[in-house]
């Protein structure tokens, strides 16, 4: 291999992309240290820039490890340095000269709600809470590409299942009952009045929490196989008084097939379904002749070109589908392997029908990363 005719310059810019790649990854877990320690939060609540001196001891924290921490950030363009002129000398005990160390360090508006904000709709620190189970998955990748069978999400530990619940509850909290519901065909009148719901996939069980307390005419039952999720949502539901929701495991209390619900709800889960077919066919048998499933699911395109063309985070939604999304899809012999992008509205579409729905329609909500579709019978 050694006598391959290489173009240097493009040599040193793929190896560059390369290393790009290792850059962000390894600032991702700076990201979830950032996040995890507190010290985003300490920064946001700051009401000013402060030293790494200063960082350090509102966390109480080591400030060498919080400077080199910082100067990660400061370096990925993601808090803000500020000239500092502190002459540092140097230590007594090891006669190295110490780090100037002057630097102030501090937060945007737009950073304080990305990243210290779990009430704004833009928090964004799901996925960095889960990243280190999100990597631990290599280590089982290699038997899944030998045997072809994956991991469902209880693979990643209860840690995983929160930090699901952290990358989407802060849009729904904003967004769910207010804007996506009163976009569906009368749903919002017959929850009002008082309906059965049930949410497939719920997760944590934020979604269906939200619904209940917004509707306390209405049942819901919320249905996952995540014992972590589960446990959650459970203990949250006790936490917030609510009675009017329950959460189980569809495979102790099936989904019921008597058309029981006049509302069923599936967020970001059928792509990570092993057998997506069969539980729409299972939704239709569940659901009301003239009920409506909201589904929610990754906004995707037909095909890898366009993918790639028009999302510019295809690379690392790929990247995902292989640890998690396509991983649970297949974490059963025989199981489907959507993947992240793996239902764009066409196959949606075309699933659906082939349950039996009869209608399908793209809702106009504007979120960053799913689509919303109303099916109906």
């Amino acid at each position: 291999m050694t006598d391959l005719a290489v173009d240097p310059d493009l040599l040193k810019l793929y190896s560059f992309n390369v290393f790009t790649q290792l850059s962000g990854a390894v600032t991702a877990g700076m990201i979830h240290l950032g996040d995890r320690l507190g010290l985003y939060a300490a920064l946001a609540t700051a009401g000013g820039p402060l030293t790494a001196d200063e960082l350090a001891a509102r966390c109480d924290f080591d400030a060498r490890w919080v400077r080199e921490w910082a100067y990660n950030q400061v370096a990925a363009k993601l808090i803000l340095a500020h000239s500092g002129t502190a002459d540092a000398g140097t230590d007594a005990d090891t006669g190295i000269a110490r780090e100037t160390g002057g630097e102030r360090f501090s937060l945007t508006p737009e950073a304080v709600a990305v990243l210290a904000s779990p009430d704004h709709e833009a928090f964004g620190m799901g996925m960095f809470h889960r990243f280190p189970q999100t990597m631990a998955a290599l280590e089982a990748m290699p038997e899944s590409f030998r045997t072809g069978l994956g991991h469902d999400y209880d693979s990643h530990g209860p840690e995983g299942a929160v930090g699901i619940e952290r990358s989407f509850e802060p849009w729904n909290r904003h967004h769910l009952v207010s804007d996506v519901l009163p976009a569906l065909d009368g749903v919002v009148e017959a929850l009002s009045a008082g309906i059965d719901v049930a949410d497939i996939g719920c997760g944590a069980g934020g979604a269906a929490m939200m619904m209940a307390a917004a509707f306390p005419n209405s049942r819901f039952v919320g249905y996952d196989i995540s014992r972590f999720a589960l446990d959650r949502a459970e203990s949250k539901r006790i936490e917030a008084g609510l009675g009017n929701v329950r959460f189980v495991d569809p495979r102790n209390e099936p989904i019921p097939d008597d058309g029981r619900f006049e509302f069923v709800t599936t967020f970001d889960c059928i792509h990570d379904m092993t057998h997506p077919q069969q539980m729409m066919h299972t939704i239709r048998a569940a659901l009301d002749d003239d009920g409506r499933w909201l589904l929610v699911d990754i906004k995707a395109r037909d095909t890898l070109a366009e993918n790639v063309a028009k999302n510019p985070m295809a690379p690392l939604m790929y990247g995902i589908s292989v640890l998690a999304c396509m991983s649970s899809a297949m974490s059963e012999p025989d199981g489907a392997g959507l993947g992240t992008l793996g239902l764009p509205a066409s196959r949606a579409e075309e699933m659906a029908a082939a349950a039996g729905f009869g209608q399908f329609r793209r809702l106009d909500i504007d979120h960053a990363i799913n689509a919303f579709y109303e099916v109906r019978p």
